[in-house]
């Protein structure tokens, strides 16, 4: 199996005309480079560009275009204003955490009596489960309300009915093709669904719904005598959610989340001051929401149970949060262990299939956690460049993640198997499933059948974007600053690349076991640069070289200085 797939770089999109990047830069004072990056995302007028740079939470949509959120919200202020249980079912990853910790807190405050369960990975898998359904029940409850998980839970709602529970699915995975019969089921994909934006995480459609009901609650007179919750308080959970689902950073979810890491970076929840202080988190950007704050919360529902990163968020005690902030780091240490030693094998078993010949790769082991092989499937995606479906089994079966790449999608491809399989869902770039294990063979056969249809030999060359070619003298200080405009960056959004072409290469030196460091020299610009995880291609480093990058500002000992970070390198003109 070869070591890496081949790669091209290609420019974005076209260069906009030069009119049009004089109105941008004229019209809404922008610098040049900030102009050029932004139409070649296909924001070619100044109204755009404005609206893309200033839209503030005045312009969410209506929560009321939401399928089923009438319902919903009547039900939910029923069982306010009779003090009925309400049980909040969540998932294990940081989405479904957020997501019940948002549902949780906010409905608490609006006086009603809520508890919450989430599930715990390895007894009872992904999504509603029976027996969850069975002790809400029990217990009293009158309302179950489930957050990132529900639409495909066909069985579990009949069982939910059956037991007299009202049922209200607040999801954003793709449906299938028959929907579960419940109270309310809320979730932007549905075909009947008017919402404008498809793209909302979990806890994005929570917070939606509790706009919807604090505004029925409003109207029929419920705050004239308590008092009406700030629902941006918990903006700071909808942006961790939110980034963490790896949804485009657009639309609706770039006004969520750029409001949401403001309250990040003021940190006025306990649990979050506690996290980015084991992370060492001192400057807050959609980075390191992403890999740092989110790993840790990940890594409860991974290893142990996702219950702990509920707990936390919703702690008020610095001193109790501070304590179970280092227990969720402790977690994410074993994580990071265990994923290394779960990647070694799968790269192992990969070596055994003759990858030129294959459009696709299943891999099955006993040994594998099942709380880490999404993220070893991501990795393998990274070096393969083909859908990947990892399974980890246990006895007579197995749980497996998938992962995919750009014109592939998994969801469809899954449902075409979906005679092999027990049960599946998820999203087109990203999704779950459990199997038999006497079927595995004849899934990953149907499996690769489908990827051989829908991929060609030039859709598996892994293409790496840019935005445009720059000389090293043109990042000022100033115009590098200036992109922070276009943050946050993300899934949709990438933080912009450029291209510096016939480069001198200077000063190379080995930084930890994986990285580079090196100066990067064209004319008299002179400009550092870190490689990460790119220590084995140092005998690639001769110069001249072309180098793909990203550009941002170093602070080090009290000094900032212009730093490039490599994404990629070639011989001029050899991609």
């Amino acid at each position: 199996m070869s070591a890496a797939p081949a790669r091209r770089w290609k420019l974005r999109a076209a260069p906009a005309d030069e009119s049009v990047l004089h109105d941008i830069v004229n019209t809404l004072g922008v610098d040049p480079l900030v102009a050029r990056v932004l139409t070649s995302r296909g924001l070619d007028t100044s109204e755009s560009v404005r609206s893309y740079l200033s839209s503030g939470l005045n312009a969410l949509p209506d929560p009321a275009q939401l399928v089923d959120m009438e319902a919903a919200t009547q039900r939910l202020e029923r069982a306010l204003r009779q003090q009925e249980p309400i049980s909040v079912h969540g998932d294990f990853d940081v989405d479904g955490i957020t997501g019940c910790t948002l549902l949780v807190e906010s409905l608490r405050s609006m006086g009603g009596r809520v508890d919450f369960h989430i599930p715990r990975r390895l007894q009872d898998g992904y999504g509603l489960s029976a027996e969850a359904i069975r002790a809400a029940a029990q217990s009293g409850c009158r309302v179950l309300v489930s957050v990132d998980c529900g639409v495909s839970a066909v069985e579990e709602a009949a069982l939910a009915a059956e037991l007299g529970l009202d049922l209200i699915v607040v999801d954003h995975h793709q449906p299938g093709d028959i929907l579960p019969r419940c109270y309310a089921l809320i979730d932007p994909h549905r075909s009947d669904c008017s919402f404008p934006d498809k793209n909302l995480s979990g806890v994005g459609v929570a917070f939606f719904l509790l706009i919807a009901l604090r505004r029925t609650l409003r109207q029929s007179g419920y705050f004239n005598d308590r008092t009406e919750p700030d629902l941006r308080q918990g903006l700071d959970l909808v942006a961790l959610g939110t980034i963490a689902d790896i949804v485009p950073l657009l639309g609706v979810n770039r006004i969520l989340v750029r409001a949401g890491l403001e309250r990040i970076d003021t940190a006025q929840r306990v649990g979050i001051q506690a996290l980015k202080a084991v992370a060492a988190v001192q400057q807050v950007s959609s980075g390191a929401v992403g890999f740092k704050l989110a790993p840790r919360l990940n890594a409860a529902g991974r290893l142990e149970d996702a219950t702990l990163g509920v707990d936390l968020l919703l702690n008020r005690d610095p001193r109790q949060a501070a304590q179970q902030a280092q227990c969720l780091d402790d977690l994410n240490c074993e994580r990071q262990q265990v994923e290394k030693q779960v990647l070694e094998q799968a790269l192992s078993a990969a070596a055994g299939f003759d990858l030129p010949a294959c459009h696709s790769l299943v891999l099955a082991d006993e040994r594998w956690h099942p709380g880490v092989i999404g993220i070893v499937a991501s990795r393998l995606v990274d070096r393969f460049h083909r859908p990947v479906v990892l399974i980890a089994l246990e006895g007579s079966g197995g749980k497996g993640s998938a992962r995919s790449i750009a014109g592939f999608n998994l969801f469809e491809a899954l449902g075409r198997c979906e005679e092999t399989l027990d049960r599946f869902g998820g999203h087109a770039m990203a999704a779950g499933l459990t199997i038999d294990r006497e079927y595995i063979d004849l899934f990953r056969q149907q499996f690769e059948m489908v990827a051989r249809q829908e991929l060609t030999a030039d859709t598996m060359v892994k293409t790496m974007s840019f935005d445009g070619d720059i000389p090293l003298d043109l990042l000022t200080e100033q115009r590098v600053r200036s992109l922070d405009m276009l943050a946050p960056y993300g899934a949709g959004n990438p933080q912009p690349v450029f291209v510096a072409r016939q480069v001198q290469v200077n000063h190379v030196v080995p930084v930890g076991t994986s990285h580079l460091r090196f100066e990067a020299q064209q004319g008299g610009a002179r400009v550092s640069c870190i490689a990460f995880g790119q220590a084995d291609r140092t005998a690639e480093l001769v110069s001249p070289v072309d180098l793909m990058f990203r550009v941002g500002m170093n602070h080090w000992r009290g000094r900032d200085s212009v730093q490039l970070q490599i994404v990629d390198f070639c011989q001029p003109q050899a991609i």
